[in-house]
């Protein structure tokens, strides 16, 4: 959102999107008819769960700070979180222990390196942001609770305050995640060598298998996303989800690393928040607007999802979603919706 727009162009935007004749749930419809046959990418492989995935599933949702919704195709499909999962723990951990905590074990710098590349920052020895594996780890080991079942149910809470509703884990994707999370063992070890994670690191990493495996589809992270831009209110439930003062900071973060090492380009190209997930998720946020959750398992060799990628492209040039685009490009939409 441009800082010039008033709230009546936000009221405009927004208050309209009722209607199944709305002409923006037709935008969607021909987005979805345009990319779905698109035969690109690859489902993933490397954890073997993720690839029994349809590369056929395309859906896609949008959910208002007003809480009205919008979705076409698969969008009731579950699937597993994976990576778009971590701004919303890196959140929690700002919640829970405040900035300056968080960033003696993290840091904010986007990388080109692989997500789950085995390296630290070598001036500080940690992880370069929450984003990658090694942070992402770094702040779900600061999840707290008396004992690991007590951590296993505020990581459920967390993302229950976002969704609306409970959560549960896919148990055959965690064990897959469990059996061939060496990788990450790896980088808790590594971290835990320079301090940057604690003694009870490995239950931390079982935590973190976990988080990756909580079962989601795309209107829930529609709604995850519309949360961030509601100020991190739910527009559902009117649940509180995080603090206003750190959205800033998961915004910020997901800006400049939520998307591999295709982020720079993403905030070139695309230029809103937004995470994605090896599990075929995106989630990306237009802040005091909406959220927008796609779920397609095909894959670029960045680790992001090709329809999923054309989508918010597509969303972002033809109403000006960009977070420098001047404010008249979005009258496009405004007008729609009205």
């Amino acid at each position: 959102m441009s800082i010039n727009q008033s709230g009546d162009e936000i009221d405009l935007l927004i208050g309209k999107m009722k209607t199944a004749t709305s002409p923006f749930r037709a935008v969607l419809n021909s987005l979805h008819e345009k990319f779905r046959n698109n035969q690109e990418g690859d489902v993933a492989d490397y954890i073997p769960e993720l690839f029994k995935a349809k590369p056929d599933w395309f859906g896609v949702t949008v959910v208002t700070t007003k809480g009205q919704s919008f979705q076409v195709g698969d969008s009731r499909q579950n699937f597993s979180i994976q990576s778009v999962s971590k701004p919303f723990i890196f959140g929690a951990a700002l919640d829970e222990h405040g900035r300056n905590k968080v960033l003696e074990r993290v840091g904010v710098e986007p990388t080109g390196e692989a997500f789950n590349s085995i390296s630290l920052d070598e001036e500080s020895n940690r992880p370069f942001n929450p984003l990658v594996n090694a942070g992402a780890i770094a702040t779900t080991d600061l999840i707290t609770g008396k004992d690991y079942p007590s951590r296993v149910n505020r990581l459920f809470e967390i993302f229950s305050n976002y969704i609306g509703r409970d959560v549960h884990v896919d148990n055959s994707i965690f064990m897959s995640e469990r059996t061939t999370g060496h990788r990450n063992r790896a980088i808790g070890h590594l971290m835990r060598n320079f301090e940057m994670v604690s003694n009870n690191f490995e239950e931390s990493l079982e935590l973190y298998f976990q988080q990756c495996s909580l079962v989601v589809d795309s209107h829930d992270l529609a709604v995850m996303g519309a949360t961030l831009a509601n100020q991190g209110v739910n527009p559902l439930t009117d649940v509180r989800a995080i603090a206003p003062n750190h959205v800033k900071d998961v915004l910020s973060i997901m800006l400049s690393c939520g998307m591999y090492d295709y982020a720079g380009e993403w905030a070139f190209r695309v230029g809103i928040p937004a995470k994605s997930g090896v599990g075929g998720g995106i989630v990306a946020v237009v802040p005091d607007v909406c959220g927008i959750g796609i779920f397609s398992p095909p894959l670029d060799k960045k680790g992001n999802s090709v329809r999923g990628v054309q989508v918010c492209e597509e969303l972002s040039k033809e109403f000006g979603l960009h977070t420098f685009a001047v404010s008249e490009e979005r009258q496009k939409l405004i007008q729609m919706l009205s």
